[in-house]
């Protein structure tokens, strides 16, 4: 699978780092780019919507899609299921330049298979594991072991930052944003310029021809 006429951003972070609200801002400060929304067996947080921040599905209906082959990607977080529709992503490939990815290094790999052109992957390291586990337990103050738990599977998660394409350290919301969004705008300045030359290229070849 390839994008026509765009680029496909994949975000990932371990639990606390970021990355969804990073998603968010990107979506905000580039037109024409879109959200893959995935598929999730866990309950909605405070303040999500269905269809919006994702599609919330039991785990026989997660079933019922995978045994389908619907998924480009899925993986098990925690002791919930995440998977990104085939038919969400091939629906906005045509009209958006950028697709994004709100996944996590499961996802990432999966996705990079996959999407074999335009396809870069972005990860976001928290200042410091302190810091990290400072905002797991503002997140889960009504459950510390939860805390724990997310605490000790971020740690194995960030084991992989080296498979991704670029590494951020978001140890300041603004600057690590604006970091992103321009390294998006080169990579899309990038891809322009190479769509040009192919062109040329094929014209010449054409001609000789």
């Amino acid at each position: 699978m390839s994008l026509n006429g765009g680029i496909s951003i994949i975000i990932s972070s371990p639990s606390g780092a970021g990355k969804t609200t990073i998603t968010k801002k990107i979506l905000k400060k580039i037109k024409k780019s879109y959200l893959s929304i995935s598929c999730t067996t866990r309950k909605p947080r405070i303040g999500e919507k269905h269809g919006l921040d994702y599609f919330f599905i039991s785990k026989k209906k997660f079933q019922f899609f995978k045994k389908r082959n619907k998924f480009l990607e899925h993986a098990k977080v925690y002791d919930n299921f995440y998977g990104t529709l085939k038919s969400e992503v091939n629906k906005n490939l045509k009209n958006k330049k950028i697709i994004l990815f709100d996944v996590d290094w499961q996802g990432s790999r999966s996705i990079k298979k996959k999407i074999n052109k335009n396809c870069y992957s972005f990860y976001l390291l928290p200042p410091s594991t302190s810091v990290l586990k400072k905002r797991l337990i503002k997140r889960h103050k009504n459950d510390p072991k939860t805390a724990i738990k997310r605490f000790s599977s971020a740690k194995k998660d960030i084991s992989h930052w080296n498979e991704y394409d670029f590494v951020f350290i978001n140890d300041n919301l603004e600057k690590c944003l604006n970091l992103i969004l321009k390294k998006i705008k080169a990579l899309l300045v990038e891809k322009k310029e190479t769509d040009i030359l192919y062109k040329k290229i094929k014209k010449l070849n054409n001609f000789r021809k």
